[in-house]
């Protein structure tokens, strides 16, 4: 069978292939609640043949949000808005999984088709950033300071997060990642680009781990060590002290799984506007392997595994345990069917269809 479609065991879970859909934002909510376009776009996801659909980036507290109109699981009524998302996506034989976040000084943004900048102060929809330092971001789009966090406001987001992953739970999400990466709140703590703090939350690596160490012990208390908890992580910035970083990321990830991590989603840390990344197909592969070998703990990547055959490689060549196959995705729900004819799965159809329409695709 191809390595690519052999089911994947991660605590009490067994996903039917290696292919999962990673966290897309649609910024399509309304005041945080899902409506009907999440329910077709994550059941289409589901139905086409994905193991692992994991909703997008969904906000612990309303300031948390990118946009307004970002999905949101801060109160029980949103939790309970995402039941038949979670029921659409495991009637069609994928798992359901949620990313929870906090976007720290990159929230309240217009959509990025609507100029992707921070909203006025005078608009309605504005909500005051918060960040570890008063550091903007300041690329063309994101120049506002945000406030500096209390030690109160720490505890209050941390508290935030285990509030969302007891409820992700008891609405039926069976796979939890914790958005620790992209220049987000937990990932702006551990960069030295966006945090400035003299408190026991800044400086040293060991204070600027401290709040994603803490965030996930007190999320790890309430999620079941049956299922898989993961975070997405920016290992690295391209900025020209990568080693470091990744040496750090690494400690780190060692250090979480220590204290229950099942998995990385092995990612970018998007902190700095002046970060020179290589953009390329499958270009995260080897860092991917990389965290894989010396945290010894499975491992996921995104960013260009689009191709069937280069998302093939990356699970033959132990790069990769999970391929996070996102806009292919969204250009073609029924991308593991493609995938499953490039590589001569047997019965490709019903190998990753639903029998209404893998019966008639076998025989076109």
């Amino acid at each position: 069978m191809s390595s690519l479609f052999q089911p994947f065991t991660l605590k009490d879970i067994t996903l039917r292939n290696r292919i999962a859909v990673p966290p897309m934002c649609q910024f399509s909510a309304e005041d945080g609640r899902v409506n009907d376009w999440h329910l077709q776009n994550y059941g289409s996801q589901a139905r086409g043949g994905a193991g692992l659909v994991i909703v997008e980036a969904t906000a612990v507290a309303p300031e948390g949000r990118i946009s307004p109109y970002c999905t949101g699981i801060w109160s029980d009524e949103l939790a309970q808005a995402f039941i038949p998302t979670v029921q659409a996506i495991k009637a069609h034989g994928a798992v359901a999984g949620i990313q929870i976040a906090h976007a720290g000084r990159k929230a309240n943004t217009n959509r990025p088709w609507e100029g992707d900048d921070h909203i006025a102060e005078d608009d309605p929809r504005y909500l005051e950033s918060i960040a570890p330092s008063a550091i903007a971001f300041n690329d063309a789009n994101l120049q506002r300071t945000p406030r500096a966090m209390t030690l109160d406001d720490i505890a209050r987001v941390r508290d935030d997060f285990v509030a969302a992953a007891q409820r992700a739970l008891d609405v039926g999400f069976e796979w939890l990642e914790l958005h620790f990466a992209h220049g987000y709140l937990a990932q702006s703590f551990l960069s030295e680009h966006s945090n400035q703090r003299t408190d026991e939350y800044g400086g040293s690596y060991e204070n600027r781990s401290r709040f994603l160490r803490e965030t996930f012990a007190a999320v790890r208390e309430v999620w079941p060590a049956h299922l898989p908890l993961t975070i997405r992580l920016g290992v690295l910035e391209f900025d020209g002290r990568d080693e470091q970083t990744l040496s750090e990321s690494i400690d780190l990830t060692r250090r979480l799984k220590a204290d229950g991590l099942d998995m990385i989603s092995v990612s970018i840390g998007f902190s700095t506007p002046q970060a020179q990344i290589p953009w390329a197909p499958a270009f995260m592969g080897p860092i991917a392997e990389r965290v894989r070998r010396e945290a010894d703990i499975p491992v996921s990547s995104a960013w260009g595994f689009g191709e069937p055959q280069l998302a093939q490689k990356a699970i033959q060549d132990g790069q990769l345990d999970l391929v996070m196959v996102g806009k292919a995705h969204l250009a073609n729900p029924h991308w593991a069917y493609q995938a499953a004819r490039e590589l001569q799965v047997e019965d490709a159809a019903l190998a990753t269809l639903p029998t209404p329409y893998g019966h008639w695709l076998g025989r076109y």
